[in-house]
């Protein structure tokens, strides 16, 4: 896997409509991240407006009380700096990377699903063969792209995403636009899921998907799944 080249698209939306902060799930980033990097891929760090990625404090707990990946993250400054000043996605050339990853945050639910420039990256790397690759709420993204026949790309595919029980049980079910399991399934995705809060992560072909946030490592496990299958068929 040293050569992989993986695209991670995070969201830049700090605030839900409801004017409460929100942002990136700081574990759905740093746990594919440190996963990625250590087995010698190559991670460029984007977002959606470019500059720094909000993190949603609710993320991060007292020092020595957080997922190992994130207290990892918490004394790492050069990946720190990364987070604080990144590139426009769409200022980058999508063509040399095998893998997009979209982690989540409820941020994701106020600006993925309506970013027509996303749906087409999604959309490329799908027809192309590539992965795509999205945790918790970062399947948001994709609801929005298309498949080349104009049906959703999610329709009769295998999802798994952030769960509407999931969303009740953090009390959030009224403050996202929409919930995201029943919008999954209104598009014909054919979602699955584990209990709530429990890491569950799947694939159908080049597509990734993991329910929630300790889902992050095995769908960064099935990237490298999905990448070594690919490179095998080549």
């Amino acid at each position: 896997m040293t050569n992989a080249n993986i695209l991670m698209i995070a969201t830049s939306a700090a605030q839900m409509d409801n004017g409460e902060a929100t942002g990136l799930w700081l574990e759905e980033l740093t746990t594919p991240f440190y996963a990625f990097t250590d087995a010698g891929a190559q991670v460029t760090l984007a977002s959606i407006r470019g500059g720094a990625i909000p993190v949603d404090l609710r993320s991060i707990a007292p020092e020595g009380e957080n997922d190992a990946s994130v207290e990892r993250y918490l004394k790492d400054k050069e990946v720190q700096d990364e987070v604080g000043a990144t590139p426009r996605f769409t200022d980058i050339d999508p063509a040399g990377f095998d893998a997009l990853f979209l982690p989540g945050g409820h941020g994701t639910m106020f600006d993925y699903p309506n970013d027509a420039d996303l749906h087409a990256l999604i959309e490329a790397f799908d027809r192309a063969g590539k992965v795509v690759a999205a945790v918790c709420h970062g399947p948001a993204a994709l609801v929005g792209p298309k498949a080349e026949d104009g049906t959703p790309l999610v329709q009769g595919r295998r999802i798994a995403a952030f769960t509407d029980s999931e969303e009740h049980a953090v009390g959030l079910q009224d403050a996202v636009p929409f919930l995201l399991e029943s919008r999954l399934k209104e598009l014909g995705a054919k979602h699955e899921a584990a209990p709530d809060f429990e890491p569950f992560a799947l694939r159908d072909g080049n597509l990734v998907t993991g329910q929630n946030p300790a889902s992050a490592q095995k769908t960064a496990d099935l990237v490298f799944e999905a990448l070594a299958d690919i490179r095998k068929a080549a």
